[in-house]
């Protein structure tokens, strides 16, 4: 199969367009052709050795964690799909190896769920980590619930943009923190966007005199302790970015593969209640480029590799 793989550490010219042997299937997982693959920050830092400390790490490395394709077959023990189904998945396994970067993987079954019928191939390949991600904030670590208002710093990104619907859909109000040029694209997606910088506190004020039940940061750089000056509770405020946050009384969030949520996640979408902005697709060749661009860190919305 093809797959974009590295055999060491480093910047995109480790990143290797290549042949290696099709995966084999264990008796719990199920084999994928993959439609389209996510690409996501924790891609790039894989490939610069930024976690090898916590990650266990095997050369050469398939990258990726997203994916959304089709089952080709399945393993002994499977109940829970059969070939012919159309499933996406946040492939994170317990060592970094046989990601979702190829033509082909195989998935445990824990990692998956069906496809939504309403998003395409492009925008179901780019929910997975992104959107766990949010829910898992929202939902697990900081119990919003409906009526509370949630700030969500860099609510215009990959994250931001699905955490801003979640949101929604669970009832909140929501503020966003944004560069200018995206606050259209927010209140497009329902959220009362604020600019970011100094003043960012009396800002929000502006809006929530009372400040804000809960807030998640999604960019690090000091928003942890931006949002200790509008949240009355510690507790009610979550990082993907900080792990200082827990020192400051709040939660770090390192998203889990779970199919329970993958499944939650489809249904909204099949709702239309959640629907991914796509910013940008790359055929898989091209997925070092498609790497820099992410790192760059000023996309709305998601980057996507295409598989064909």
């Amino acid at each position: 199969m093809k797959a974009i793989a590295i055999r060491q550490y480093g910047g995109p010219e480790v990143v290797e367009y290549t042949e290696l042997p099709d995966p084999k299937v264990g008796p719990d997982s199920v084999l994928v052709r993959v439609k389209a693959a996510g690409v996501n920050p924790v891609d790039w830092k894989i490939r610069e050795g930024y976690l090898d400390g916590m990650l266990d790490v095997h050369f050469p490395l398939i990258m990726g964690w997203d994916l959304a394709g089709v089952v080709q077959a399945v393993g002994g023990a499977v109940t829970e799909f059969r070939p012919g189904d159309e499933v996406i998945g946040y492939v994170r396994k317990d060592s970094v190896e046989h990601g979702t970067y190829a033509e082909l993987v195989s998935a445990p079954v824990r990692t998956l769920a069906l496809k939504p019928a309403a998003l395409g191939w492009a925008q179901a390949g780019g929910l997975p980590l992104a959107g766990l991600t949010a829910y898992q904030g929202l939902v697990r670590a900081l119990r919003v619930q409906a009526g509370e208002t949630v700030l969500i710093h860099a609510a215009a990104g990959g994250v931001g943009s699905l955490a801003v619907q979640i949101a929604k859909a669970l009832g909140a109000r929501v503020i966003g923190t944004a560069s200018e040029r995206n606050h259209v694209y927010l209140r497009n997606l329902g959220a009362e966007p604020v600019a970011y910088g100094e003043g960012l506190a009396d800002r929000v004020r502006a809006l929530a005199p009372g400040g804000v039940d809960a807030a998640f940061d999604l960019i690090g750089g000091g928003a942890v302790d931006v949002s200790l000056r509008l949240v009355a509770d510690p507790a009610r405020i979550a990082s993907i970015a900080d792990y200082g946050v827990v020192a400051k009384g709040g939660r770090y969030v390192f998203v889990r593969p779970d199919a329970a949520d993958l499944a939650e996640l489809a249904r909204l979408a099949d709702e239309g209640r959640l629907t991914v902005p796509v910013a940008s697709t790359f055929p898989l060749a091209q997925a070092a480029s498609a790497q820099a661009l992410n790192a760059e860190g000023r996309t709305r919305g998601k980057i996507v590799l295409l598989v064909d």
